[in-house]
């Protein structure tokens, strides 16, 4: 099995608000927001953007996330490297982080087991 392409996108800003304005102008809408510099954006062509500040301290990061239908029937051909496998988040989903040639890390993310 292999994934059903990018559905999203993790990334770190130093701010929030700033991130999120550039997001609308471009098109997208907030789905949602935290209290504590956080947040969905939308726009119905395309990935969803998962924002979160991180201390001025900290680099941003940016980290794409690939769609899988079942975690438990995806095998990862052997160039994929497996950081963490599958596990259960807070925001609904199973998620495992593989790293790419270079050292990035990528997320993917399946629905919950039934």
């Amino acid at each position: 099995m292999t994934t059903k392409g990018v559905e999203g996108v993790y990334l770190h800003t130093r701010n929030w608000g700033k991130t999120a304005k550039f997001l609308e102008a471009l098109g997208y809408e907030i789905e949602f927001t935290t209290d504590h510099g956080s947040g969905t954006l939308r726009h119905e062509n395309g990935p969803y953007f998962v924002v979160a500040e991180v201390p001025q301290d900290q680099e941003p990061e940016a980290q794409l996330v690939l769609r899988v239908e079942d975690a438990a029937a995806f095998r990862p051909d052997p160039i994929v490297e497996v950081v963490s496998p599958f596990e259960e988040t807070h925001w609904g989903t199973q998620r495992m982080v593989v790293r790419d040639p270079d050292g990035r890390q990528w997320s993917v993310e399946a629905p919950l087991a039934k």
